[in-house]
C-alpha cells in the first residue's frame, strides 16, 4: 500500500515542479520588461528631456514670416515711376465652404472667373492646410467689390481681403527700363535667398526691377505664434516688422523720356540720352513697348501669345539688345584712328570721284552720292559723309588698328549699365573671324568696316555710349540708371584731334552742305 501511494503522488509533484518553473520564467520577464520601461522613461526623462521638450514647443510655437513692402521707384525730380497701389482679392478658407465647385461657379456668376484663375486655385489649394485662406481673384475692381458685398451673407467661407499691389503708372513709356514683377517661379526660388521670400509672392523678372532686387525688396519680418494641436493659430506671442525695401532714384528724366517717346511717332525704334560728365541715363526708350501692369497679377496665354507673336516684337528691347550695323555713325571714330596713326590730318584734300577700288583689283565700292563730292578735306568728308574718304582711310589703316581705336570707345563690349540682358554686340577683326567663321580676313572687309558696314554690329546703348565719350573728349562714364559714384575712365588723343572732329561735326549739323 505505501508503494502505491508514492507511484500515485510522483506525476502531481512533477507537474507541480513544470508550473512552478514557468511562473518562474514568467516573473522574470515580466520583470526584465518592467526594468526596460523603467530604463526607457528615465533615458526620456532624464538624458532626451531637453530635445522633446524643445521638440514639443516647436509643435506650439511657430515662426510664421511677414513680407516687406517693396521700394518705390522715382525718377529724377522724385515722380513716382513704380509704386504700391492699395488692391483687394477674394480669398477662401477651404474648410468653411461645403461645395467648393458650386462656390466657383457662383463667384463666377458674380465677377467671372478664368479657366487659369480656377487652375491656380485649385493648385494652391492642394499645397496649404483646409484652414488656410488661398486666393481666389485678385486685383478685383471696383464694381467687383461692390457685387460680392451685395452677396456676402451667401457666400459663407469667402473673404475680400486688402492688399498692396505692384502698379506701373506710365505703362508702356518705361516698360523696357523699370521691367515689372511678377509670381516667384522655381527659378526664381532656386537664385533667391529661401528664407527671406518666405512670405512674398512676387519678385522682379526684368529692367530696374529685377537689377535691384535686393535693394527694393527689403527684408522679411517674423511673428512667433502659439499654435493649437490643429495647426490653428491661438495668439501672437512675439513680433519682429519686416524692413521695407529701399525707394531708388533714377536718373532718368520723366518729360525727356515721354518727349522722346512722342518724337518717335508711330515709327518703331530706340532713344538714347546720356549726360556725358556722370553717364546718367536720361532718357532710354524702346518701341514698342508693353504694359507691364499686366504681368503683376499674371498675364493669360492668349494675351502673351499675342505680343510674342506681334510682328513688332514688343517684348524686344531695343536699345539694350538690338542688333544694328552703326553705318555712317562710326566715321568719327575712324577719324580719329586716322588722325592719331597719321595716317591723315585735317589739311589734305582727298577727290571722290563716286567710287574706290583696291589696288589690283576691279571692284568698285560706290559712294552713297553720285559722281562723288569733288575734292575734300576731313572736315567736308564729315559733312557730307564722303564714303570715298573713309574707304581709303579705312584701308591705309588696317582693321587691326580700327578694331583697336573703336574698342577705346566701348564697341564690342557691354556697357555696363545697371540692367539685365545687355548685349555685347560685335567687333569684327582678324581673330574674331578666324574663332567664329574659321576663315581668313579679307582687304574688302576692312574698307567697308570704315563707313560701319560688314560685320560689325551694335546698340543703341553702346552707339549713345561712345558718342558721349567723344562729347566729353575721352571722358568715358560708364552709363548708370541709379544715380550714384562710377568709376570713369578716359580715350586719350591730341587736343587737336579732338578739334578736327568737332568741326567736322558742327558742320554735319550747321553747314551748307551739312548731311
Amino acid at each position: 500500500m505505501i508503494v502505491a501511494r508514492s507511484a500515485e503522488t510522483h506525476p502531481q509533484s512533477e507537474s507541480r515542479r513544470v508550473v512552478d518553473r514557468r511562473i518562474w520564467i514568467v516573473s522574470v520577464l515580466m520583470l526584465l520588461a518592467l526594468l526596460a520601461v523603467l530604463a526607457r522613461f528615465a533615458q526620456l526623462q532624464l538624458l532626451e528631456h531637453g530635445a522633446y521638450a524643445a521638440r514639443a514647443e516647436s509643435n506650439r510655437i511657430r515662426l510664421r514670416a511677414i513680407a516687406p513692402n517693396r521700394g518705390l521707384i522715382l525718377d529724377r525730380s522724385g515722380r513716382v515711376l513704380a509704386e504700391n497701389r492699395p488692391a483687394y482679392r477674394l480669398v477662401m478658407v477651404p474648410e468653411r465652404v461645403e461645395d467648393i465647385a458650386a462656390t466657383l461657379d457662383e463667384i463666377d456668376d458674380l465677377v467671372g472667373m478664368t479657366d487659369a484663375e480656377r487652375e491656380q486655385f485649385q493648385l494652391v489649394r492642394l499645397r496649404h492646410r483646409p484652414f488656410q485662406p488661398v486666393t481666389i481673384k485678385a486685383n478685383l475692381s471696383e464694381q467687383q467689390v461692390a457685387a460680392l458685398a451685395l452677396d456676402r451673407h451667401r457666400l459663407e467661407g469667402l473673404e475680400i481681403e486688402p492688399y498692396l499691389i505692384r502698379h506701373y503708372p506710365y505703362g508702356e513709356s518705361l516698360a523696357h527700363v523699370l521691367g515689372y514683377v511678377a509670381r516667384l517661379d522655381e527659378s526664381d526660388l532656386r537664385r533667391l535667398d529661401a528664407d527671406n521670400y518666405r512670405a512674398t509672392t512676387h519678385t522682379g523678372k526684368t529692367g530696374i526691377e529685377r537689377h535691384y532686387e535686393d535693394r527694393l525688396h527689403g527684408r522679411s519680418g517674423v511673428e512667433r505664434v502659439e499654435t493649437n494641436a490643429q495647426g490653428r493659430m491661438v495668439r501672437v506671442l512675439e513680433r519682429t516688422p519686416p524692413t521695407p525695401g529701399q525707394d531708388l532714384t533714377l536718373t532718368l528724366d520723366l518729360d525727356l523720356q515721354l518727349a522722346a517717346i512722342e518724337a518717335l511717332g508711330d515709327h518703331p525704334g530706340a532713344v538714347v540720352a546720356l549726360d556725358v560728365e556722370t553717364g546718367g541715363v536720361l532718357a532710354l526708350v524702346s518701341k514698342p513697348g508693353f504694359d507691364p501692369n499686366r504681368f503683376v497679377s499674371g498675364i493669360s496665354h492668349e494675351a502673351y501669345r499675342a505680343l510674342i507673336e506681334s510682328p513688332y516684337r514688343p517684348l524686344f528691347n531695343r536699345f539694350l539688345a538690338g542688333g544694328y550695323e552703326p553705318g555712317s555713325t562710326v566715321k568719327p571714330f575712324i577719324a580719329l584712328a586716322g588722325l592719331s596713326s597719321g595716317q591723315i590730318n585735317s589739311e589734305p584734300r582727298v577727290f571722290s570721284s563716286g567710287s574706290f577700288r583696291l589696288p589690283g583689283h576691279s571692284r568698285e565700292y560706290r559712294d552713297w552720292r553720285e559722281g562723288g563730292h569733288g575734292w575734300g578735306d576731313l572736315q567736308s568728308a564729315l559733312e557730307q559723309s564722303v564714303n570715298v574718304y573713309f574707304y581709303e582711310l579705312a584701308h591705309n589703316l588696317g582693321i587691326d588698328r580700327i578694331s583697336r581705336e573703336l574698342a577705346l570707345f566701348g564697341f564690342g563690349q557691354p556697357t555696363g549699365i545697371d540692367l539685365p540682358g545687355e548685349y555685347a554686340g560685335v567687333l569684327p577683326g582678324r581673330s574674331w573671324k578666324r574663332r567664329t567663321l574659321n576663315e581668313a580676313w579679307f582687304p574688302g572687309e576692312t574698307v567697308i568696316t570704315g563707313i560701319g558696314q560688314g560685320f560689325i554690329v551694335i546698340t543703341p546703348l553702346q552707339l549713345a555710349h561712345a558718342t558721349a565719350t567723344l562729347a566729353g573728349r575721352g571722358l568715358a562714364a560708364p552709363p548708370r540708371l541709379l544715380a550714384m559714384e562710377s568709376p570713369a575712365r578716359f580715350v586719350e588723343h591730341e587736343s587737336a584731334h579732338w578739334d578736327a572732329v568737332f568741326e567736322g561735326m558742327r558742320a554735319v549739323v550747321h553747314g551748307s552742305r551739312g548731311t
